[in-house]
């Protein structure tokens, strides 16, 4: 394993523990490699799915959607990361996996609180396979990664705002789509259901207005992660 010291800006505290947690470690690049396959099957299955007579969504809907977008990235992301040693990524490679680890999260969410069939319980792992991965075990390998596996590139301030850039940029996207071929990728987009646009522009509101305070926590927990192996006070931004 490559030393902790190979980070840059190199780890200063609690060597022991970030060196067991070091992103070179052959655990965390194992469990990396294994999230990253099993996420391009489910996405593969899916879009076999989708060929099919009878299926909901087709190709092109199918890779319209956020949950398929995120998945993707964060497989390769994953996949990359398990192949290559930290010291030879770069120092942005942090803030892109915060990027991930933050949309994988909403994507949990709001499938639990906006997507999810009602009565269907938020623990449940009794569903479509390609789903139970995209939409939970992606999620909980997202996040549990980026608030333990040792960094020390600290995020300024502002990074939660280009976080947010691109689930802003989808939502237009998802309604310029929906205007041309009247297809949304979620019901809650849609200005032809139940409450038309004054429910869709509240409801939007509100996910957005969610995905700053989720992005806000998670940048603060990935630079409370930093603050595990580096002293305060020191500039590791990117």
């Amino acid at each position: 394993m490559s030393s902790v010291l190979t980070l840059f800006p190199p780890v200063e505290r609690n060597v022991g523990a970030n060196r067991a947690l070091h992103p070179d470690c052959s655990w965390i690049r194992l469990v990396r490699s294994g999230a990253g396959l099993a996420m391009l099957a489910a996405l593969a299955q899916e879009l076999y799915d989708a060929t099919q007579p009878g299926n909901s969504v087709d190709i092109p809907q199918l890779i319209s959607q956020f949950t398929f977008h995120s998945n993707l990235v964060l497989a390769l992301v994953l996949l990359v990361s398990a192949g290559r040693p930290r010291a030879r990524l770069p120092q942005w490679w942090d803030h892109l996996f915060g990027a991930l680890a933050f949309y994988l999260v909403m994507t949990g969410i709001i499938y639990v609180v906006l997507v999810a069939p009602p009565g269907e319980p938020w623990w449940t792992l009794d569903m479509y396979w390609p789903w139970m991965i995209t939409h939970r075990i992606a999620p909980l390998v997202a996040g549990l990664d980026w608030l333990l596996v040792t960094r020390t590139v600290r995020g300024p301030w502002v990074r939660p705002l280009v976080w947010l850039c691109y689930p802003v940029a989808f939502l237009i996207f998802s309604w310029v789509r929906g205007a041309l071929d009247g297809w949304y990728p979620y019901d809650f987009l849609d200005p032809g259901v139940d409450g038309g646009w004054p429910a869709v522009i509240a409801t939007s509101a509100q996910v957005l207005a969610a995905f700053l305070v989720v992005g806000v926590l998670v940048h603060l927990a990935g630079n409370a992660r930093v603050g595990l192996a580096r002293r305060l006070g020191k500039d590791s931004r990117a």
